[in-house]
């Protein structure tokens, strides 16, 4: 069975599972779904043990939890960022999402026993950066959003994100590896759109809803096919003495951070 790279389906409960630590993508060390809900649809969420994050995809979903309320809304995910939001939260926190419209969410969740106040990160609270647009022509150029890391959220055992990648140009190039593992989710403009992700030294096709796994140090740069926008989600899990922080790609390639 492939480890590396899946095409899951919608379950007939609105649920696209992507990973589970008791499944065979369990080197993830999280779980991590899309959820579907049709406008009036609403889902609960009660995980003893494991911090847990909601990233709003489309839509317009209202979060609840520990009293609070909070909406929020994105009419497309190929925004650029100009309309994330997301909610985060510590082990046994409930959590309501309620939809006004169909929309969709990305959840994952791992355990954590630290205890942390719960927050939730509007457009305005979240970091917005284009990067490498200098570095070989321009052609690895993309914007990268991330909600929280290990500088925002310290008490987290996650890194959450999103990655804009422009037509026809790379990204997570130039090449790079980290020992944590990373789950990335893709989403493309046209049902037919498409690009490739290498694994190590496994090439997979990008497809609408598809998803990579990236484990034990596996380098993984992608491409995106020209004529079509690629949208990303990408989660990191810190392992346990060896949190994630964002490092120099491999000293191989990092030659080309000089080549415009």
């Amino acid at each position: 069975m492939n480890r590396e790279f899946g095409y899951p389906a919608y379950g007939p409960d609105g649920v696209q599972s992507l990973t589970a630590v008791d499944g065979p993508f369990a080197d993830a060390l999280m779980d991590t779904s899309v959820i579907r809900l049709e406008a009036g649809g609403e889902k609960r969420f009660l995980l003893p043990g494991q911090e847990c994050a909601f990233l709003l995809i489309e839509g317009e979903v209202t979060f609840c939890w520990n009293g609070e309320t909070v909406s929020g809304s994105r009419e497309s995910c190929f925004d650029g960022g100009a309309e994330v939001c997301a909610l985060h939260v510590p082990r046994n926190t409930a959590v309501t999402l309620r939809a006004a419209c169909p929309s969709e969410v990305f959840v994952v969740s791992t355990e954590n026993k630290r205890d942390f106040p719960a927050r939730f990160y509007a457009a305005e609270d979240i970091r917005n950066v284009t990067s490498c647009a200098e570095i070989c022509g321009g052609t690895c150029e993309r914007t990268v959003t991330t909600v929280f890391d290990d500088e925002t959220a310290p008490y987290s055992n996650l890194v959450l994100g999103e990655t804009y990648p422009l037509p026809g140009k790379w990204c997570g190039y130039p090449p790079h590896e980290h020992p944590q593992p990373e789950v990335y989710y893709y989403r493309v403009d046209r049902p037919e759109g498409f690009g490739f992700c290498c694994v190590g030294d496994h090439v997979y096709k990008i497809k609408d809803r598809s998803f990579s796994l990236l484990a034990h140090g596996a380098m993984h740069p992608q491409v995106t096919a020209p004529g079509y926008h690629m949208y990303i989600i990408w989660v990191i899990r810190h392992l346990p003495g060896n949190p994630w922080h964002r490092g120099p790609n491999l000293p191989q390639y990092q030659w080309l951070e000089k080549r415009l």
